[in-house]
């Protein structure tokens, strides 16, 4: 053999033993794929604040809405009658029964040495809270004026604006917004006429605030007894609810004026040469309907005769006002949808309303309405079969879609407050009962009671960091009972406290057991 044959089949053995310690074939990677498992629950939470007693100190417990536990608790001022979160969903503020102002976070940072105390000047009496980022705005009855505090921790005392007599809270969009409104009832009689008698109180006014020059640029006409105002998102339009005569007054905000500049039967037209109408009232029931002569378009069906709207809600993705009337035992849902112009549509004023609850007079306290749009939940505070303070109150669930009731769940005491938020596959309802230890969480996937969280203490109030888990939180105006708001305990309770009863003592007690001791 010659020496290049042996040459080459050296070289050819080399190469197919290199070959085979390779491998002979293709060898395929294999790349793991983990699952995906569920989607990461949103970091939301839900502030409770609960008090023990009139006299010992309230506590803030902020719980998680991923795993419905208490994530970080904090003592705060002594009975806490008043609560609300600012813009952000992360500061909250309490009014105390000292007389004290409680700034605290309102998340898991929460401590004991972060909450701080401000004392009110002597005599004050704060009643609405209204917290835009990096401000609190705040009515004191007592000088019949509004305090705008500014800054972070603590807030520092900017000024004090005269208006109209008795303010029972501030309303606007966001801390730099043109203008706020102060809502005024009038020279009630009393801090609870509004409660006990609301046809008969005064006609309200809103003060216009314009925030450039913290002047008063404008009074505006209410109806007797207002006692909530709902501002929209876009700050076109301010919703006043009319306890006393069953209306809903409309404010354009923008033009700062009633909604009263396109009158039917003339009206006007818009930029596209479309007729519309104005609507600076809106009635509830068929006797505000007959009082003002102003009819819904679609009619007056399923309207009681006497309503007394006392909180709402306003759904962005639907366009609608959603109202809790106290005296009629419904909610009222009206379409205030505009155009691209901002004007009324020719659909606005449009009127269902649903009768909720088990009982004859459940009390609707207030609704919340979930971000689709899809249902509304009411707290129906004396939705009691029992009819004397021992049986629970009820949560009715109702279809926003095509105005009919879905369910009525039962819940811990007899609720006060809803929230929900609904960022996720599901979303949560959050329900407050002031004679009960337990916040009530519905889960609404399945629209049942999930579970409950105990706390210290009777539950005054709660709120949500947000409603979507994005855009941060859109109820930034506290409910301290009286002046037309719903007193805390049902009336059922109110007959076995022992104490004097429609007395503002009575309407701002926190729990029965505070309510027996007292003389």
């Amino acid at each position: 053999m010659s020496f290049k044959r042996k040459i080459a089949l050296a070289g050819a053995a080399f190469v197919s033993a290199f070959l085979a310690g390779c491998g002979a074939g293709y060898r395929p990677v294999v790349t793991p794929t983990n699952p995906s498992g569920p989607p990461a629950q949103p970091a939301a939470y839900a502030t409770v604040i609960s008090s023990p007693s009139l006299t010992s100190a309230g506590v803030v417990n902020v719980v998680d809405y991923a795993g419905d536990t208490v994530l970080a608790q904090a003592p705060i001022g002594p009975g806490p009658i008043a609560f609300t979160l600012d813009q952000t969903g992360v500061n909250g503020f309490t009014f105390n029964s000292d007389g004290t102002v409680s700034d605290f976070p309102a998340n898991s940072t929460l401590q004991a040495n972060k909450v701080v105390l401000t004392t009110l000047p002597a005599g004050a009496q704060p009643f609405g809270f209204m917290a835009p980022t990096a401000q609190l705005w705040t009515t004191d009855l007592t000088s019949n004026d509004v305090d705008i505090f500014t800054g972070a921790q603590p807030a520092i005392f900017k000024i004090a604006i005269p208006v109209d007599p008795t303010p029972i809270m501030v309303i606007g969009p966001t801390s730099s917004s043109q203008r706020n409104y102060a809502i005024t009832q009038g020279a009630v009689a009393s801090s609870t006429a509004c409660n006990n008698s609301p046809s008969t109180g005064p006609m309200g006014v809103a003060d216009a605030i314009e925030t450039a020059s913290d002047t008063i640029s404008v009074k505006l006409p209410l109806g007797k007894c207002p006692v909530y105002a709902v501002q929209t998102p876009d700050s076109q339009r301010v919703y006043v609810l009319n306890r006393g005569d069953d209306t809903i007054t409309v404010i354009n905000s923008q033009t700062n004026t009633l909604d009263n500049q396109c009158p039917p039967p003339t009206g006007c037209l818009n930029k596209s040469g479309q007729l519309y109408f104005s609507h600076p009232t809106l009635p509830v029931s068929t006797t505000a309907v007959s009082a003002t002569g102003i009819t819904p378009p679609n009619g007056t069906a399923g309207m009681p005769a006497v309503a007394e709207p006392v909180y709402a809600e306003y759904n962005l993705a639907t366009q609608q006002l959603v109202i809790a009337d106290y005296a009629g035992g419904t909610i009222t849902i009206i379409d205030v949808s505009l155009d691209s112009y901002g004007n009324d549509s020719p659909t606005f004023g449009t009127t269902y309303t649903v009768k909720v609850g088990n009982g004859v007079t459940p009390n609707p306290t207030t609704v919340t309405v979930l971000y689709d749009g899809s249902r509304a939940y009411t707290a129906n505070q004396n939705d009691d079969s029992t009819l004397n303070g021992s049986g629970n109150g009820t949560v009715t669930i109702v279809n926003v879609s095509s105005h009919t009731v879905e369910k009525t769940l039962q819940v811990n005491g007899h609720p006060r407050t809803v929230v929900s938020t609904q960022n996720s596959q599901y979303g949560k309802v959050y329900v407050a009962s002031p004679d009960s230890p337990y916040l009530t969480i519905i889960r609404t996937d399945q629209d049942i009671v999930d579970t409950t969280v105990l706390v210290q203490g009777n539950v005054v109030d709660v709120r949500v960091s947000s409603q979507n888990g994005s855009a941060g939180n859109s109820n930034n105006t506290s409910r301290q009972p009286g002046y037309g708001v719903p007193c805390n305990l049902s009336a059922q309770q109110y007959a076995t406290a022992g104490v004097t009863p429609g007395s503002l003592l009575q309407c701002e007690a926190q729990s029965i057991s505070a309510l027996t001791t007292l003389p």
